[in-house]
């Protein structure tokens, strides 16, 4: 979203985000998303076998499939905090629901910052009537700049997808997130809102497809959260029959779901944490999909590739290194590997000729595409990823998880 564009409006959607105390700074960090009525809703969590208490809580409660509210707090993530943890998040949530009038099993939490530290519920607690004082349709930006913890800035997206003759639906798209960043299963947080009316079954359908191939093919330092999490709801306020199967504007939705999904990702990955490059890394000619994958995102985390990247540094042997290293059976003989336009390698060995001092250039480049061919196999995958310098571990060596 550019600073010129007016904030993102779902019908049936309104948004807050104020500063309520948790983060010393004064910065905002406190973001409420809510329906005008409960709505069907979906969700995916971490992977993490260490889960914050908001993501126990937000499953248990979303898995009945609708909700009414969202409630985001930033600078704490309510992680390893115990059964004190459990119990603030439902004294917060409980709160939050007096205020709106609503069912506390309706208000979903979810939390980011730091780890391991009393959630100051309090504050929360004493800040419900301004929270809810501050909703309005237009409040999309506040939102998403009170859920920042180190992004340099908030991540909007919003599409409009044709469902029938003269119909349009509006799908939003909110995200944080600049580090910790790896797949397995949501990466960071992020809310997909739209106005289109459809069940919480296709929704989660759709939400799990749109995140395979964007937010689960994508990593800033291979770190996946205790708390990620991607919640969708819909108000069902455009005045069509619910989306669902396999009709031409179910496909239309689900694709429209996705590419609200690889936005905020391509977002995220600009945003990591010091990041100067991005990389669409593709593999291609592997045995079998779950090759490629397993071969992509091997490469993506390597620390010595992200590092030879943030250098602008054409050493291809870190690439193959790290295809050698993910488990997958191809011959070192036949893989060629791209730097942009500029083939590096080719039958495993140096292409030579200034290939590496071209492909140097290319690397300048703030975003460009990285290309290795495995063999004669017939399946691909891809992922994003960005460098890592001097910056990022500055950050992380000042910013306390």
């Amino acid at each position: 979203m550019s600073e010129n564009e007016a904030p993102p409006v779902v019908d049936g959607f309104r948004f807050a985000g104020i500063s309520c105390g948790i983060k010393q700074s004064g910065a905002p960090d406190l973001g409420l998303i809510v329906a005008d009525e409960v709505v069907p809703a979906a969700a995916l969590f971490t992977r993490n076998t260490v889960k914050a208490a908001p993501v126990v809580i937000a499953a248990d409660r979303i898995e009945r499939g609708r909700a009414q509210a969202i409630l985001v707090n930033s600078g704490n993530a309510n992680a390893c905090t115990g059964k004190e943890g459990i119990s603030l998040v439902h004294s917060t949530t409980e709160a939050i629901a007096a205020a709106l009038g609503a069912d506390v099993d309706t208000v979903i939490p979810a939390s980011t910052g730091i780890i391991g530290q009393r959630l100051p519920a309090e504050h929360i607690e004493g800040a419900a009537e301004e929270l809810i004082a501050d909703l309005s349709a237009d409040g999309a930006e506040r939102f998403a700049k009170a859920i920042m913890t180190t992004d340099r800035w908030p991540k909007l997206v919003h599409k409009k997808v044709p469902l029938g003759p003269g119909i349009e639906a509006t799908i939003v798209g909110i995200a944080k997130g600049a580090g910790m960043i790896h797949p397995n299963m949501a990466t960071t947080l992020a809310f997909i809102l739209t106005d289109a009316p459809t069940h919480s079954s296709f929704l989660h359908k759709a939400l799990r497809k749109g995140a395979e191939d964007t937010f689960n093919a994508l990593t800033v330092d291979g770190e996946t959260s205790t708390n990620d999490t991607i919640i969708a709801m819909a108000s069902g306020k455009l005045p069509i029959s619910p989306i669902g199967g396999t009709d031409r504007d179910a496909k239309n939705f689900t694709e429209a779901i996705r590419a609200v999904l690889e936005e905020l990702g391509q977002s995220i990955v600009k945003d990591g944490e010091g990041a100067e490059h991005v990389v669409r890394l593709e593999v291609h000619g592997a045995p079998s999909e779950d090759a490629a994958k397993k071969v992509a995102e091997r490469i993506a985390s390597s620390l010595l590739v992200k590092t030879a990247v943030h250098g602008c540094d054409p050493n291809w042997g870190r690439i193959i290194s790290a295809a050698g290293m993910a488990g997958v059976a191809f011959d070192p003989n036949k893989v060629e590997i791209r730097i942009g336009d500029v083939v590096v390698a080719k039958n495993g060995m140096a292409a030579g000729g200034g290939a590496e001092q071209r492909a140097a250039e290319a690397m300048k480049e703030a975003e460009y595409l990285i290309r290795i061919k495995l063999g004669p196999g017939n399946s691909k995958a891809h992922y994003t990823f960005c460098d890592i310098g001097h910056e990022y571990v500055k950050i992380n060596a000042d910013y306390h998880t």
